[in-house]
């Protein structure tokens, strides 16, 4: 075979599979519409959504953050959108005081309160310091969405709202991740505009 062909095979199946796990995502439509409605109560009160994650996923919960306090589709009011993946120097300094378990949960321990909502990324959904974000994020009265992969998780059994999409590889959980994502970031702007 040549490269082509090659290439041809690689793109085909990674877009059937695609194809495949997003039929799939169809049966968690009432979730993530509850995930939603978190989101937009949150928002109507005046409250911020928080985004976490390590990685891929960090690059997402700072994607997701910007589509809120800038825009996504319709030219509006920001809304409080917060990547906490973003302040380099805070990370590195809690990383380095505390542990990289610590990373997200101590800045949400110091800017969240009851009310706000933590939209939590990783592809295991074992990640120590997004499961202990979600963690300090309860204890501060504020309600949790996770997105991870099909199995079940440490983050999907803390998180109030846990959508676990329908695949274990992680570049399709990824894509996946950004869909529901941008899903949320819709139904939220659509809401509170």
């Amino acid at each position: 075979m040549n490269s082509t062909s090659d290439h041809t095979l690689t793109i085909s199946a990674a877009i059937a599979e695609n194809a495949a796990n997003l039929q799939k995502l169809k049966e968690q439509t009432a979730d993530v519409a509850r995930a939603g409605d978190l989101m937009i109560a949150a928002l109507r009160a005046g409250r911020a959504i928080y985004f976490c994650g390590n990685g891929g996923s960090a690059a997402d919960a700072q994607h997701l953050a910007a589509e809120l306090s800038g825009r996504f589709l319709k030219n509006r009011r920001p809304l409080p959108g917060v990547a906490l993946t973003t302040n380099s120097s805070a990370l590195t300094a809690i990383g380095n005081d505390f542990g990289f378990d610590e990373v997200f949960s101590r800045q949400l321990e110091g800017v969240g309160t009851r009310g706000d909502v933590l939209v939590s990324l990783s592809t295991s959904g074992n990640s120590s310091n997004v499961v202990k974000a979600v963690e300090s994020a309860r204890s501060l009265g504020m309600k949790t969405i996770g997105l991870t992969g099909e199995r079940d998780s440490a983050l999907s059994a803390k998180c109030d709202i846990c959508l676990k999409v329908p695949s274990t590889s992680t570049p399709r959980i990824q894509e996946m991740h950004i869909l529901v994502g941008h899903i949320l970031c819709e139904l939220a702007e659509n809401a509170v505009t």
